[in-house]
């Protein structure tokens, strides 16, 4: 007899799926593009949508068609090169930026309006931020339970408290765009939307969604696609009602926040003039409970990786990965944020290639041909739009800053297109060739 989950736990799961997605970058960036875009805001709001909803909810589906893991759905780009962009996405969304970012975020939100922004208090906060995080993600079969049943449903209540009060008491009018979401909101929205690391998050949280389901005695994969594909698609739905409402909260806020406010300080001043110092509490509360969701999902999912391939335990990786991302979160919000973001300019276009490819490998003879050199080239142009993002940029030749769609950061586009034609084409023709051979 197959088993099957109740209705209540699939909601479960795809309240887990949509709690794990749901942290630091999912609610200080929404906000700040809904300000500065100003009366482009919907505009914007398109472009942000397709890269923070829209690509995570695909990448889970092509994850479930798979089987749940980055290592299956890699595979046609060869076991080494695979096994590369896996750690790399991994460490990313892991020790090295997200996991850091939840602790940094929700001190800055709940903890240095009190305290101060000084080192000390981040430091105990951090501290006792990640002994939680590791204490209940050293039990990853619990998660359906502690996530999915508890934290799940408590962030959403907050969550849908504040996407209410966005809509029916704005903070003011809309306010005129900042200059590059004048001339190109779209693709100004769709870059911000890397910000959220939901793609790369979803290729890790891929297998702990699976993982969750089987913990409840599904071992059918059918039925463990289908389910990840409707915790997925709840995921997106839940994501898209959050980011509409932060989009509508932060473009009104022009006149209570300097123009280069940050995400957590438009928060801070929304709640402030809507709900006095209770909102404060409020913000502080649901921040917490959002941002140790997820870094209690990408700490299980980093251990569960980083187990098959070191001679370490799950619970011995949990400890580790616990106390460098600690470690981490000590640089601070803002120098994370500028670390993080030219090394996501230049892994997200491979990974977007990746996932929109992986629905196409029944057209081709040989996938490998086609996968392998759009990623590449994808990646060659995604890092050049990473360096024009540092102090490095003038060292670039000038044709590379008036490469198409550069203005916009998206040159890696055109050529990882035109790569993918001239594959194609050899695909066919090599195709042909090995059938006329058999004949």
């Amino acid at each position: 007899m197959k088993h099957r989950l109740t209705s209540r736990d699939i909601l479960a799961l795809g309240f887990m799926t949509f709690a794990l997605f749901v942290g630091a970058g999912n609610i200080i960036f929404p906000p700040v593009v809904g300000m500065q875009s100003g009366d482009h805001v919907w505009v914007a709001a398109i472009g942000f949508l397709i890269t923070a909803v829209g690509l995570p909810v695909l990448t889970v589906i092509a994850l479930a068609r798979v089987g749940g893991g980055i290592d299956a759905l890699s595979s046609p780009i060869g076991k080494a090169a695979g096994l590369l962009l896996a750690t790399v996405c991994y460490l990313a969304v892991g020790p090295l930026f997200a996991t850091p970012r939840t602790a940094t975020v929700s001190f800055a939100v709940g903890i240095a309006p009190l305290t101060g922004d000084g080192t000390m208090p981040l430091f105990v906060y951090s501290l006792i931020y990640f002994a939680l995080v590791i204490a209940i993600s050293l039990y990853p079969g619990k998660l359906l339970d502690t996530v999915g049943h508890y934290l799940a449903p408590l962030k959403i209540v907050a969550l849908t408290v504040l996407g209410i009060a966005a809509l029916v008491w704005p903070a003011g009018g809309l306010k005129s765009a900042a200059e590059s979401y004048q001339h190109a909101a779209f693709s100004t929205g769709f870059v911000n939307g890397y910000l959220t690391m939901d793609t790369l998050g979803a290729l890790v949280f891929g297998i702990v969604i699976v993982n969750a389901a089987r913990s409840r005695g599904v071992e059918d994969s059918k039925l463990l696609t289908r389910y990840t594909i409707m915790a997925g698609l709840i995921a997106g739905v839940g994501l898209t009602l959050v980011y509409l409402s932060l989009f509508q909260l932060g473009s009104g806020i022009g006149s209570l926040v300097k123009p280069d406010a940050n995400g957590a300080e438009i928060l801070h001043a929304y709640v402030q003039q809507t709900f006095g110092n209770y909102g404060s509490i409020f913000l502080a509360a649901l921040i917490f409970v959002a941002c140790m969701v997820t870094a209690i999902g990408l700490t299980c999912a980093c251990a569960e990786f980083f187990a098959q391939y070191l001679p370490l335990s799950y619970k011995t990786l949990v400890i580790i990965l616990g106390l460098f991302s600690m470690l981490v979160s000590n640089l601070g919000l803002s120098h994370l944020i500028q670390i993080s973001i030219p090394v996501l300019t230049a892994i997200y276009p491979p990974c977007i290639v990746l996932v929109v490819l992986s629905f196409t490998l029944s057209w081709w003879n040989k996938s490998a041909r086609i996968v392998a050199p759009a990623m590449l080239v994808s990646l060659l142009f995604g890092i050049v739009d990473a360096i024009k993002t540092t102090s490095f940029s003038g060292m670039l030749p000038d044709v590379m800053t008036h490469l198409p769609l550069a203005e916009q950061g998206l040159s890696w586009l055109p050529p990882s297109l035109v790569m993918l034609l001239i594959a194609a084409v050899i695909d066919r023709v090599l195709g042909r060739q090995q059938v006329t051979a058999h004949q």
